[in-house]
């Protein structure tokens, strides 16, 4: 979960591995605790290598080479996920989900309301149109509210378990296709309101992710060991977050 500006800015590159062409952003770490490159693959699909500041390209090149194996096992899951995930249209019966559970769509025809609720294992969306695209921004507005109190409640209980942190950061929200968090060089946590779709304990683990990036910026050791101290079992979390990421972002 690099910053959302190195996702845009980063230069993009590639690599033959086998028949397989693999593209990559590549960012440079400022940090001096972080003495050899990492490689992401994000949940869309996305191969990031991160390397210290003054890495030459070629060694950028041959770090992702190093784990192409691993890389490729991990970019063959995400397309086999995306198989499997079909185009929403919105219309009763589909599934939905907040905060990791299930609930049934169940369009409401109504000549004087407007409202999103959740009933009795529905979400209901209510409303005189009832159209793909009504229905839809109608979603979008109210996972939004759902994702602003949401946040705020976890924010504040897990700054607290931070030794680092004397106050609660700003935050805000922000839509992305790339990632479900990131933080600023101000040091404002950016978060997805689609994250609010998740279990509780995934959408901890990004805003603890993002915390730990206010007293360390980059992925180095001493990093994911704040992480490490933050939440114990952050792979396992992880791990389940990426298997539902294809499910959560899809509109």
């Amino acid at each position: 979960m690099s910053d959302i500006q190195h996702q845009q800015e980063a230069p993009r590159y590639s690599v033959r591995y086998g028949q397989r062409t693999l593209s990559f952003y590549w960012t440079q770490a400022d940090s001096k605790t972080s003495c050899k490159a990492v490689i992401h693959v994000h949940p869309n699909g996305e191969v990031e290598v991160q390397t210290p500041v003054g890495t030459p390209l070629i060694e950028a090149k041959q770090a992702l080479l190093k784990r192409a194996r691993w890389v490729t096992e991990h970019l063959d899951e995400i397309h086999e996920r995306r198989r499997h995930v079909l185009t929403r249209d919105y219309v009763s019966g589909e599934t939905l989900f907040y905060l990791g559970r299930r609930y049934v769509l169940k369009r409401v025809p109504s000549d004087d309301q407007r409202h999103v609720k959740l009933l009795r294992g529905q979400l209901q969306v209510t409303g005189p149109d009832l159209t793909r695209e009504r229905v839809k921004g109608d979603l979008r507005a109210w996972y939004r509210q759902r994702a602003k109190e949401v946040f705020q409640r976890r924010l504040a209980h897990l700054v607290g378990q931070l030794h680092w942190l004397e106050s609660r950061p700003d935050w805000r929200l922000l839509d992305m296709k790339t990632q479900w968090g990131s933080c600023s060089p101000k040091g404002v946590i950016l978060l997805n309101p689609h994250l609010v779709k998740a279990p509780t304990e995934c959408i901890d683990y990004v805003i603890l992710h993002e915390l730990c990036h206010l007293e360390e910026h980059n992925h180095s050791q001493r990093f994911y060991d704040l992480l490490r101290y933050a939440m114990p079992r952050w792979e396992v979390v992880k791990h389940r977050l990426d298997g539902m990421s294809e499910i959560l972002l899809n509109e």
